[in-house]
């Protein structure tokens, strides 16, 4: 392939590293390369046959609007992403496209992110495992993804320029093993840079983080590419490591040819990158076949029922029985809000509403339902609205309220600055609660709302997110109980936005902003700190009952377990259960979060029936990584593995006793004497020499001697130590 591009005229291949139109990359007629057509599509496809842009300004080509990010996030289910992806590779193909733009699995750091819509978790294992799944499924179809946004992309303000400060363990830990799974797992076609900064350098410019860890550590050998019009160098781009920006800019040919003219751009780099994306245009196109979309609304419909999070049920308000009055409240009932704003807006094919789909389910069963659309979107004056809604509740033996976010609250291109519903809803809920018998509430939003203020108020709530084009149907099932909801929470919903480890620095001043959280993302923190929360990461309701018991950990190797697990569906329905596995590790020297999940599975029971599961805990599940080292680190010691029902519910827990890295780093008589006394090799020695092996010495004594240098205790304390000793017993520490 490298023969291919050198034997290609210089231009020809400096036109190959950027768009050619919007949407399409170069062709090289002559060299039998063909263009690339690429388009936004996490959750479907904004393929623009017509005038372009990344805005979704102009229209784009009809197509499915599956569940978005925070739904699927919330399914816990590989296999639901595993079908969103199947058929939005079959639906790619239909229209001609090569490349799609997803899937999106930047953590949600904070819960103020506006485009926390698009993405799936606070923690990386569920972000990796799904998109994964995602991926795997959408290029057996033909078509390659492009995972974005590589990386520390978790915020819109200011993100073309904002620099992420962020430790490279924390980077390592929480932002880039989802990236790093799908890469290993599945080979993307590519892999999209973020807009912002890392450290102080544009990720697009970046080649730690675009050669050294995407290529030389995870083996990566598909395209990398830019976001739109990020890239203001692309001498320095190419030399990173990136292979095409996009779109088209003028002049780049020309700037590129000057570097390698004078020097500054090395021939070979422009090859390796040239090989690349021949390797990615050889592929064969797929013969587009047309797509059934009702087949594919159905299926869109089916994915959102697994999705959604039952929060509450007080007096088992939910499923709505037959024969009763529903009064359907909120505007949202009748005009949904069910996708993101911004580059990844579907033109979709048909949607569902709520309110239509409430009223064909329930009135064959002698339900009636009344509506009232209670507050207004645009910000209006309703209060008449508002009045009539509460006097409709009255009236209704059950109100199903819908509440959220309409688009111009979050959206692609800016945060949000609180997790609050707007006031005119929150005191609607509140006065709808007083009117009404029993009253429910169904959430739709892209980001965590907050519950506070009318939480306690209500019987029920369902979280439906934004659920895509078929959740209007998907919602009527799970409320009448023709569907169960088996959603878990893929991130925490606080009791105040200042609890969250985010709140400090978020989003930042000055064009930096610090990740001064560390490890301590999302749950890690809420749980190391005990700091309540009004639902844990990991919570779910269902309308049956599960019983889950940890029957036995067995380790495997000196660094690696599996746990059993059996689940009995110990209720009356069918249902889906999510079996949650957390690791809690020793700190020693670093800080450790409380609990970490290392493992899950999602699994379908009848009533009655059970199933056995066996988890693997592998390497990774126990290890942190050292900065000194420049590795992954298992440290010797004790691990509780915990069987838990969310993040703050552990149902069981077992002790094991891992060998794991006994790592032996040279020691110097400046050293803290700690790392003389704790070393693997030298420990017993040094002790001994100190005196420290036959001398009483208190806790307090002893731990302001550990953190003093040997050199400074030689000279503090008095002692008749010889340096040479000391120092002959340094060298046996290397």
């Amino acid at each position: 392939m490298s023969d291919t591009a050198i034997d290609i005229e210089l231009d020809d291949k400096l036109a190959l590293l950027s768009g050619e139109t919007f949407w399409e990359t170069h062709p090289v007629p002559a060299a039998g390369v063909r263009s690339l057509s690429l388009a936004d599509g996490p959750h479907g496809l904004r393929h623009q046959s017509g005038p372009h842009d990344n805005l979704a300004i102009f229209a784009s080509d009809p197509a499915t609007c599956f569940p978005p990010g925070v739904a699927i996030g919330s399914s816990w289910d590989p296999a639901l992403a595993a079908r969103l992806g199947s058929a939005l590779g079959r639906e790619a193909v239909a229209q001609q496209v090569d490349i799609v733009l997803g899937p999106g699995v930047n953590i949600k750091r904070s819960p103020l992110c506006g485009r926390n819509f698009e993405y799936y978790s606070e923690d990386p294992l569920v972000s990796g495992v799904l998109g994964a799944a995602f991926t795997a499924a959408l290029q057996a179809e033909g078509p390659s993804v492009a995972v974005k946004h590589f990386a520390a992309n978790n915020q819109e303000t200011n993100r073309q320029t904002i620099s992420s400060d962020v430790d490279e363990r924390t980077l390592r830990e929480i932002y880039l093993p989802a990236f790093e799974r799908i890469v290993r797992e599945t080979q993307p076609g590519a892999v999209m840079a973020s807009y912002n900064k890392i450290n102080g350098v544009h990720a697009w410019a970046n080649r730690w983080l675009l050669t050294e860890v995407l290529r030389e550590e995870w083996g990566f050998d598909g395209v990398v590419m830019s976001d739109w019009s990020s890239v203001t160098d692309p001498v320095a781009a190419v030399q990173a490591g990136l292979d095409l920006e996009m779109p088209a800019e003028s002049g780049r040919v020309a700037q590129l040819r000057a570097a390698v003219e004078a020097g500054d751009l090395d021939t070979i780099v422009i090859d390796t990158a040239v090989a690349r994306l021949i390797a990615l245009a050889s592929a064969p196109r797929p013969t587009p076949v047309p797509v059934d979309a009702e087949q594919h609304h159905a299926l869109a419909q089916e994915i959102a029922e697994g999705c959604a999070v039952l929060l509450r049920n007080d007096h088992q308000v939910l499923p709505l029985p037959a024969g009763v009055d529903i009064a359907v409240i909120g505007l949202l009932a009748a005009e949904p809000r069910f996708q993101g704003g911004g580059s990844a807006h579907v033109n979709a094919t048909r949607v569902d509403a709520p309110l239509d789909e409430l009223r064909a389910t329930v009135e064959a069963g002698g339900s009636t339902v009344t509506y009232a659309p209670g507050y207004r979107l645009d910000g209006g004056d309703a209060a008449q609205l508002a009045d009539d809604a509460v006097e409709l509740a009255r009236r209704a033996d059950v109100a199903v309220v819908f509440a959220g976010l309409g688009e111009e609250q979050e959206s692609e291109g800016f945060d949000r600055e609180t997790l609050d519903l707007p006031d005119d809803q929150v005191d609607l809920i509140r006065r709808v609660a007083a009117a009404a018998h029993r009253t429910v509430v169904v959430l739709s939003h892209g980001g965590v709302v907050s519950l506070e203020g009318w939480h306690d108020d209500v019987d029920a709530i369902l979280d439906a997110f934004v659920l895509g084009q078929g959740g209007g149907r998907a919602i009527a099932r799970l409320l009448t109980g023709e569907a169960n909801p088996s959603g878990r929470l893929a991130e925490t919903i606080p009791l105040r936005l200042e609890d969250h480890p985010s709140w400090l620095n978020f989003p930042g001043e000055h064009g930096r902003v610090l990740y001064g959280e560390g490890v301590l993302v999302g749950y890690r923190y809420f749980s190391t700190a005990a700091t309540p929360v009004r639902y844990p990461f990991g919570y779910g309701l269902s309308y049956t009952s599960f019983e889950s018991v940890l029957t036995r950990v067995e380790i495997t190797g000196d660094d690696s377990a599996r746990a059993t697990v059996n689940v009995r569906n110990t209720g009356q329905r069918a249902g889906a259960h999510v079996v949650q596995l957390y690791v809690s590790a020793p700190s020693g020297d670093v800080r450790r979060p409380l609990r970490e999940l290392k493992a899950f599975e999602k699994v379908t029971l009848a009533p009655g029936e059970s199933t056995e599961l066996h988890l693997e805990l592998d390497r990774r599940s126990f290890a942190y990584w050292d900065v000194e080292q420049g590795g992954w680190i298992v440290k010797p010691g004790e691990y509780l593995v915990q069987l838990a029902a969310d993040a703050a519910s552990v149902l069981a827990e077992e002790l094991i006793e891992l060998e794991g890295d006994r790592v032996a780093t040279a020691v110097t008589l400046d050293s803290p004497i700690a790392a003389w006394l704790d070393h693997p090799v030298i420990g017993a020695t040094a002790n001994q020499t100190l005196g420290f092996a036959s001398a009483e010495i208190s806790a307090e004594q002893m731990a302001q001697v550990r953190s003093m240098t040997m050199r400074q205790f030689v000279r503090i304390s008095g002692l008749p130590i010889p340096l040479d000793a000391l120092e002959a017993i340094a060298d046996q520490s290397n």
